[in-house]
């Protein structure tokens, strides 16, 4: 049953880490849940652990987003259901190794999940969104955005690439009511790192977050009204920095004639 107050929530790659602690901390907030993932028996395990926590609906959608048809009931969920009213964006997998030795179908499953599936859900949220008026949507992408990897080619790529969609998209809907928010986390203690490529214990402690601190501070940078939040930089102006000469570049990067360097 749904009332004229319901607002849900959906949170995809919900079953464990960053989906999961997102998961809980939306319920904390009053929103209803439906949460997306392929493991069944973690999926209703966290629906019935936050529905006895908080009261609050939380229902599973079973879904692997590789695969069209299971992606396309999502995309209808969030398209046609008037009474959600927020996506966080985070199903994704890594892959790290060097790219000469990598499996082609490994990389087109992460493409696909990273990028393709990423992008149709950020569609059809942001199609139900402004039909609706309001919305949130928070694109989990990764510090390796930023700070690119030998052996994490295509897993960097793609998350420069949400980080690249999110900030475009935050211009197209600016004074819309929508927020849109890219959230950038270092490595985070979860089971991402399960056949990554990479053993999370390999990484020094010294750097690898609690998923408790990662998505306590993605909501600390939504309610401070943050558009894209890096929970491990100490210095905000750091990141203003880069943003405002990357916004200075722009200027030069199209005009009528090469520059002097180039001509002969």
């Amino acid at each position: 049953m749904t009332t004229d107050d319901t607002r849900i929530a959906v949170v995809t790659g919900a079953s464990g880490g960053i989906g999961a602690a997102f998961a809980q901390r939306l319920a904390n907030r009053g929103y209803d849940l439906l949460l997306v993932a392929r493991n069944r028996g973690r999926l209703e395990s966290l629906a019935g652990d936050i529905t006895t926590r908080t009261g609050v609906r939380a229902e599973t959608l079973l879904a692997d987003l590789t695969q069209d048809a299971e992606l396309a009931r999502v995309e209808e969920r969030l398209r046609t259901d008037a009474t959600v009213r927020a996506l966080v964006n985070n199903a994704g997998g890594g892959l790290f190794g060097p790219l000469a030795a990598a499996d082609p179908g490994a990389v087109d499953e992460l493409i696909k999940l990273n990028v393709t599936a990423f992008t149709r859900l950020a569609t059809a949220a942001v199609a139900g969104f402004t039909a609706r008026g309001d919305g949130l949507l928070v694109n989990v992408s990764s510090a390796l955005a930023l700070s690119f990897l030998p052996a994490g080619t295509v897993y960097s790529a793609t998350k420069s690439y949400v980080l690249t969609f999110t900030q475009a998209l935050q211009q197209e809907l600016a004074d819309t009511g929508i927020r849109v928010q890219a959230f950038l986390p270092g490595a985070v203690r979860t089971g991402f790192w399960d056949g990554s490529g990479v053993e999370l214990g390999a990484i020094p402690e010294e750097l690898v977050m609690s998923v408790d601190d990662a998505v306590d501070a993605a909501f600390a940078g939504l309610d401070a009204g943050e558009n894209v939040t890096l929970p491990s930089l100490p210095d905000l102006s750091d990141w203003e920095a880069m943003e405002n000469a990357r916004r200075a570049l722009a200027h030069s990067l199209s005009r009528s004639e090469p520059a002097v360097r180039y001509k002969r």
